[in-house]
């Protein structure tokens, strides 16, 4: 009945998990289509919550030039072909795509077989496959433009506090690390005024470890953390990306976030994310960020995140997109 589509990146992923559990939690197992490459295998191949998943060997287009363009746009046309038998067999009505180059077989698929699309567009920067895909969809959800509820885990909303003033900072880059991020972090941790928690991510652990360690500065660091919220949690402020799952948790959180954009993320969608939030006031946007950044004040702010996005996001949309449908 229901196929989800699209990947690459966990910023897409996150967005396809949240919508298969609301659809879980009524009974529905949807089937899910993604790429070979990207993250999309190690999210979802052993995830007994689809019904079945597919992964076809197809690349993003948009940095390729001449024969490698052509080839990869061959290939997504091979697939979107494919997909018709893949609709038939599961009796496909409706296509949900979370965006990301995993989503071009089964979205044109949907346009060309006569599916409705659904499309949920993460950022405040509307990627290129969707700006082309929009037109032809049924809606388009969205947080940025449309005010739509963004999903995100309940323990984000069920942790929720307001933040009185700054003792303790979550720096937070990713699993790989984001160096720029990091170094922050190094400046911050030497003045010693605040109690530190931080990401380092893999690439980076070892640098920072020695940092620290040679400097006999107490810090909470880490690599990788699967329970991440607990860190966040005990944070009264943070530094962080500004990838919209992330923000978006961090704003469920009621978390105030000098947020550091990545600067070659597409369409620099990564600092309008961040600056939709700073023109509501409720946000800290730096591309070169500095200690001072740090004076600033955060009662006001963290009482106002409360009211920039809605608890059970995912059941909202999932409403929306079975509203025609008896389940």
């Amino acid at each position: 009945m229901i196929a989800i589509t699209g990947g690459g990146t966990g910023g897409h992923l996150v967005i396809a998990k949240a919508l298969k559990e609301e659809l879980n939690k009524r009974g529905i197992k949807p089937i899910f289509i993604g790429s070979t490459y990207g993250q999309d295998k190690a999210w979802f191949e052993n995830d007994k919550g689809w019904k079945k998943v597919y992964f076809f060997d197809t690349t993003g287009v948009v940095n390729k030039k001449g024969l490698s363009k052509i080839k990869s746009l061959l290939t997504i046309l091979k697939h979107t072909i494919k997909t018709n038998s893949i609709f038939k067999k599961h009796k496909i009505k409706k296509i949900i795509s979370v965006g990301g180059y995993s989503a071009a077989p089964a979205s044109f698929g949907a346009i060309l077989f006569n599916k409705e699309l659904f499309i949920h567009e993460q950022n405040a920067y509307m990627g290129k496959l969707n700006k082309l895909l929009k037109p032809f969809s049924k809606r388009v959800f969205n947080t940025f433009f449309y005010n739509d509820p963004y999903p995100v885990r309940d323990q984000f909303f069920q942790n929720a506090r307001e933040r009185k003033e700054i003792k303790t900072i979550i720096f937070l880059g990713g699993s790989q690390g984001a160096k720029q991020i990091n170094d922050f972090a190094l400046e911050v941790a030497k003045t010693k005024k605040y109690k530190i928690i931080h990401q380092t991510g893999k690439k980076d652990y070892e640098r920072c470890k020695k940092f620290y360690e040679e400097n006999s500065l107490e810090v909470e660091f880490f690599d990788f953390d699967k329970n991440l919220i607990e860190k966040i949690k005990e944070a009264d402020f943070a530094i962080s990306r500004a990838g919209a799952s992330t923000l978006f948790e961090l704003v469920s959180n009621q978390l105030p976030t000098l947020f550091i954009p990545y600067p070659y993320a597409a369409g620099n969608h990564q600092y309008y994310n961040a600056k939709w939030l700073v023109d509501k006031g409720v946000g800290f946007l730096s591309q070169n960020p500095k200690i001072s950044d740090l004076d600033v004040k955060i009662d006001i702010i963290s009482k106002e995140l409360k009211y920039i996005n809605t608890p059970n996001g995912a059941k909202i949309i999932i409403d929306e997109i079975l509203k025609d449908i008896n389940v």
